[in-house]
Order: C-alpha cells, then structure tokens, then sequence
C-alpha cells in the first residue's frame, strides 16, 4: 500500500479530534442537536487551521442517521459514504479551477433536484474567493434562498476579497490560529501513535515553525521522520532540515554586531551558507530573537508569553542590558524590511550582508531613528580613542608652530622596495580581468583601487564598508583568485581593504594601476 501523508492519515473525523477550534466546534454541534441548521456558512482563517476538515465532518454529520452529541456516529452508510468520497450528497468545488459563471450555473441547476439519500445536499466551495465577480453574482439568489434541503459551506483564506452581499447571507466563523501547545501536544500524540520518538524541543519548533497551521506542521514533521528514517527526531535534526538557525547562533550574531564587528559578522553568515542555511528563514528568526528581546526589556514577567528556554531566557536578559531601546526598535526594522525585500530578491546573501553592515555602520544611514546609534558609535569611538587618533591624523599640520617649533609632516604611504611582477601585470590588465566576474561582484569591483602591500600582497581596496563586506567574502575573494589565475597561470595572494571612514584613498595607499601605467620621461641635463 502506498504511504499516506500524516496529515491526510490522520485527518480528524469527528468534531472531538479537531484541535484548537472549540468556539466554532461547540456552535455547530449545539445547532445540530436543536436542529437549527443554516443554510450557508462561511469558514475563513488561515492554512490549515482545519477549515476544509469541519466542513466535512458538518456535512457528515448534519446526513448521519444516528449522530452522537451533535457528532456524527461513523458506523452508519451515509457516514461511511462521505467518508470514502462515494457519496452524492457531498459536494467539493475548488474555486481556484472552477471559479467562472458556468460553474456557478450548474451548481443552481443541480440545488433543484432532491438528495437521492440522506438529509441535506451538501456544498463545500474551497477558496471562494477565487470567483469572478460575475460568478459571485450568479450564486447569490441561490445562497439567499436555496432549498431547504441544500447547505453551502464557502471556505477562504482571504475574506476580504468576497463581496460583501455574499457575507450578508452567511454564518461567518473565523478559524484561529493554533496554539503551539496544541500542536505540540497533537504532534505528541501522533508519534506514540506511529511509535517515533521525538525530542520535545524538537516538536516545539516545529510547531512555532508552522505559525499556527496543524497541517503545515505535520508535514514539516513527515519531512524530518524521513530525512531521519528510522532515528530519533531530535532538534539539531529539525534545524537542519529546516533549513533553521539555533538561537545560539543569533546571540553570537547580535553581540557582534553590538561590537560593530563587521569582519565577524560577514563569517558568520559565511558559515550559515555553507551549512546550507535558508537566509529567509534566518531573517524572519532573527527578526523573532530581536522581537523576543524587546519583550524582555519591556518586562521582567515575559516567560510564558516568550516560550523559550530557561538557558536561552538567561541570555536575553543578559543582552537586553547590552542594547538600548531605540537601537533594538531600529534593528527589528531593518530585518522587517528585509525579509519582506528577500521573498523576491534573487542576491538574498548580498542584502543580509548589507543589511548587518548598516547595523554595524549606522552612519551609513539617513533614516531619522539611526541618529541616536551614530552618536552612540561617536562615544564608543572617544571611550576607546579611536576618534582622537583619528582626529590627529587628520588635523592640518603646521610646519612653524605658535612657538616656533618644527612639526613633522604627515608619512605618506610607500610601496615594497620591488614590486612584483605578476601584481603589475594584474593591476596593468585588471578592470578587463574583472569583466569576467559574476554580475554581483564586478558592480563592486568598479569601484575597487589597487594597492600593494606586505609580502607583495594584491591590495583590493574599496570605498566603504559595504563593499569591503561583499567583496572580502571567502567566496568573492576566490573566485578573484581564479579570474587572476586563468589571465597568468598561477595563484596570487590578495587581500580586501576599505578606505578608512573621513580619510582619502591616497592617505593610506599608493595606487598602483596609476603607477603602472605612467610615461616615464627621461630628460637630458
């Protein structure tokens, strides 16, 4: 026999089995037990929140001929029928394939002729709000005044999108979100069931994963008890197959870029690709740590709402004395934006790298909220004396003090005492070298000026942070490598750089490609 789905095996079949849903269960089992049934319903909530599922089991049960508590028994033929999708007083329609007026047109022509058994005829339209507006139209008179022996059961994702003379004459239910408890919990159950054994943690995450939807979560799980045949499900495995980031690693992440480490940063996202992580995913996580940490600066009684671990909880509340309010809002922002801009973006690393480099550089921003960061850098930089130095080296300096006394100029920068042959040739044929790179990385290269430096090293030196971040990736700085290696045949050693921020390039380096290329004149005495 084939294998069936967890989510389809174990598809409730009585109104007791559906999780999370008791407002809505409770209202229609009491209207069956009264007989007061209506005669259109509208479901709406989002994926997977069994929407689709009570219809049936409304539709099974309101035909059942021995119904139980308002539940149909299961035993009967007519239970039996609608179970196995056998039964004509049981109708399915997808709106998305079957959304014109045509459709509609024959549905009221069918409402006219009687249930050949059983109660009530049945329809149950998914995605309703797939229907053309002329569709729409076509169904009101017969949703306004169908036969007593016709139910319509319209279900949506999008109520917004249904007009508003449809939901007039509807029963509008809206199908909450899961909790992670009762996912969790029902996930639990399905593993003794199926005896696999899963870690706790594990489920928890799979269940916060799928965001309130039963049926994405019991797929997200057939997808780890498979990657994993046979073993335990454990929560290292879970991140894997997801594609996840732990949270340990956002903790590393976050008080790195606190300490406006960009270098450590770009490595850190460097590993996470190599480990073949989803760099949606791990926006949309960071964004929840960074949402998480805002609570607990928020409160001190945050441990039920946050659902995390004792260990992790101890973290936050330690980072949360490392970061100010307005920084945190300010980084909650950017990575809202950012995940957003990523669904549709095919350079996903080049805008995450970016993006972290604009938290490490405020500066680099205009934005209103980024001033208070910037003049918190300003104050790191004269704690620590970066700034003084700065300062020093930049001031002009006066050959003849106010007393007289003789100042030395300012050391310009000088290159190894021979410069390498295979540097000049690079830097001689180097903007037509880089034509050849990805489209990505030769954007960046535009801007680059070439440098010597220790060891006859190949300096690629770039305006700004953003740029050195993107091109001082282990990935750009090799394919670099081998663009250099097929124009001279062997390897050469380089290194990125940036040009300090409120300095010029001239200051630090000597440009090596004007160097090269300069007519040297000889004159006669």
């Amino acid at each position: 026999m084939s294998y069936t789905a967890l989510y389809r095996k174990f598809r409730p079949a009585e109104f007791g089995d559906v999780k999370g849903q008791d407002h809505i269960i409770t209202t229609l089992q009491n209207q069956i037990k009264a007989n007061r049934i209506g005669h259109a319903y509208l479901f709406c909530g989002t994926r997977g929140t069994g929407k689709t599922t009570v219809a049936k089991i409304f539709a099974k049960a309101v035909n059942c001929e021995h119904p139980v508590d308002g539940s149909p028994c299961g035993e009967c033929e007519m239970c039996k029928s609608i179970a196995a999708g056998t039964s004509m007083n049981v109708i399915e329609i997808d709106a998305a394939s079957n959304n014109g007026v045509d459709n509609i047109r024959e549905i009221r022509e069918e409402v006219t002729y009687r249930p050949t058994e059983g109660k009530y005829k049945v329809y149950i339209i998914d995605e309703v709000h797939m229907l053309s507006i002329g569709a729409f139209n076509a169904l009101l008179k017969t949703l306004e005044e169908p036969p007593e022996y016709v139910i319509f059961i319209l279900a949506t994702t999008e109520v917004h999108k249904i007009p508003i003379t449809i939901l007039s004459r509807c029963q509008h239910y809206d199908f909450k979100r899961i909790s992670i408890e009762t996912i969790t919990e029902r996930m639990q159950e399905l593993m003794d069931t199926e005896h696999v054994e899963a870690e706790d943690k594990a489920l928890r995450y799979i269940a916060k994963a799928a965001d309130g939807s039963m049926r994405d979560a019991l797929s997200l799980l057939d997808q780890c008890i498979a990657f994993y045949l046979g073993q335990k499900v454990t929560y290292e495995h879970v991140l894997e197959v997801l594609g996840a980031v732990d949270t340990e690693v956002f903790s590393r992440l976050l008080r790195k870029i606190l300490d406006r480490d960009v270098h450590s940063v770009i490595e850190i996202i460097d590993e996470l690709v190599m480990q073949g992580r989803e760099l949606s995913q791990l926006s949309a996580d960071f964004t929840w740590y960074l949402r998480n940490l805002l609570l607990v600066r928020s409160s001190d009684d945050m441990e039920d709402v946050l659902d995390v671990s004792s260990e992790n909880l101890a973290r936050l509340k330690e980072e949360a004395q490392m970061i100010e309010d307005d920084a945190l809002i300010r980084y909650i922002r950017v990575f809202s934006d950012l995940t957003s801009q990523l669904k549709y973006s095919t350079q996903k690393r080049v805008m995450l790298e970016v993006a972290l480099i604009k938290l490490c550089r405020p500066a680099m921003e205009t934005n209103p909220d980024t001033l208070l960061d910037r003049l918190r850098a300003i104050e790191e930089k004269l704690e620590n004396g970066d700034f003084m130095e700065n300062a020093a080296r930049e001031r002009i300096v006066y050959v003849n003090g106010p007393e007289g006394a003789e100042q030395e100029p300012k050391k310009k920068p000088e290159l190894p005492e021979a410069l390498n042959e295979d540097v000049k040739q690079v830097a001689k044929d180097f903007r037509k070298l880089t034509s050849d790179a990805s489209p990505m990385l030769r954007n960046y290269l535009k801007q680059a000026r070439l440098s010597a430096g220790e060891g006859n090293r190949l300096l690629i030196v770039l305006p700004d942070a953003v740029g050195a971040g993107v091109v001082g990736t282990e990935e750009h700085k090799e394919e670099i490598r081998n663009l250099i290696e097929s124009k001279i045949g062997k390897k050469l050693d380089i290194d990125v750089r940036q040009v300090e921020e409120g300095r010029r390039f001239e200051d630090s380096f000597v440009d090596i490609e004007k160097l090269i290329n300069m007519d040297i004149v000889v004159e006669d005495d």
